[in-house]
């Protein structure tokens, strides 16, 4: 999808610096992946401690071994 977008050429800049990315749309993508992934981490803390009735996960725990 091609949309004409207005970007502040010195955060372009900036941000290609940081991240090391030289083309402006694979800046914009990597852009919008991290926003949808710190929006889904957001939601899911908020979640936190909401469903006091939930059963245990089972979990997969090492063998305990004992020094002797």
């Amino acid at each position: 999808m091609e949309a004409p977008l207005e970007l502040d050429d010195k955060l372009v800049k900036d941000a290609m610096e940081v991240t090391g990315i030289e083309q402006r749309t694979a800046l914009i993508h990597y852009a919008l992946r991290d926003l949808l992934a710190r929006e889904a981490a957001l939601h899911l803390s908020n979640l936190g401690g909401s469903m006091p009735d939930i059963e245990d996960v089972p979990r997969r725990r090492p063998p305990v071994t004992r020094a002797s």
